[in-house]
This record gives C-alpha cells, structure tokens and sequence, in this order.
C-alpha cells in the first residue's frame, strides 16, 4: 500500500522564522523550503498550508526508507516477554536441562495416564466376573 503524506516543520534559523515541507509518495522525498520573516503564529501558518501550498516548489524526490511507526511501550515490553518465554533464559546447559525436564514429566503424565487406564480395566473385568459368577447358580 502507497502512502502520501506531508510534513510541516517551522524553527527558527537566525534571523528569519523558517517553515521545511516535506512530502513523502511514492517516488521518494521532495522537499520545500518556506522563510516566514517574523515568528508566524497557528493561524498565519494555517492560511499559508491552505493557500499557498500548491505555490511551492519542491525539490526532485530522493530515496528515502519510509520509517516505522513509533511502537507503543507495554506492546514492545510483551513482545520481548513473548520473545524470552519461547527462547528461554539462562545458558545453553540449564536450557538443555529444562527440556530434559519437561521432556520427564510429560513421559511421567503419560505412564500415570496408562496405568490409571489399566487398573479401571482390571477393576472392569473383575466386576464383569463377579457379576457373571452370582449368575451361575449353585
């Protein structure tokens, strides 16, 4: 997606109150040069942005990498929690370490699960037989 946009930057360049346009498309960076004289107030600048703008001349457009928006704070500070959660703290010997943990208590959880299902079906069965055992008769 293409992007325009335009930038207007007024500072004080002794002895004159200096206005910089800067206009970003799709060919690059041009770039405008306006010189107020006194310090212009909101609303001189205002009436220039609307009627003079389309006077200025900008200079041919220059490469330039379009920047990154500003990231917020807490977004930044979840993302490299995320990042060290997924990679890890510590060195490669107490990572190796952890996985060999996680690695035993998955194949413990796993065990237990299998003898848990293994004792229900022995109780089943003995259940089933004792049931077909008071049905026999004498």
């Amino acid at each position: 997606m293409e992007t325009t946009g335009v930038r207007l930057t007024v500072f004080y360049e002794d002895p004159f109150w200096v206005g910089v346009f800067e206009r970003r498309d799709g060919s690059g960076l041009s770039v405008s040069r306006v010189v107020f004289g006194a310090e212009p107030k909101d609303a001189e600048v205002w009436d220039f942005v609307l009627h003079g703008y389309y006077r200025l001349r900008f200079s041919p457009a220059v490469e330039a990498p379009a920047r990154e928006h500003a990231v917020n704070p807490k977004r930044m500070q979840r993302q490299a929690r995320r990042q060290t959660q997924s990679a890890g703290v510590g060195t490669k010997s107490q990572q190796a370490l952890q996985l060999q943990r996680e690695q035993m208590k998955t194949e413990r959880h796993r065990l237990t699960r299998e003898q848990l299902l293994a004792e229900q079906e022995r109780q089943y069965a003995l259940r089933q037989q004792k049931r077909r055992d008071k049905h026999r008769g004498h």
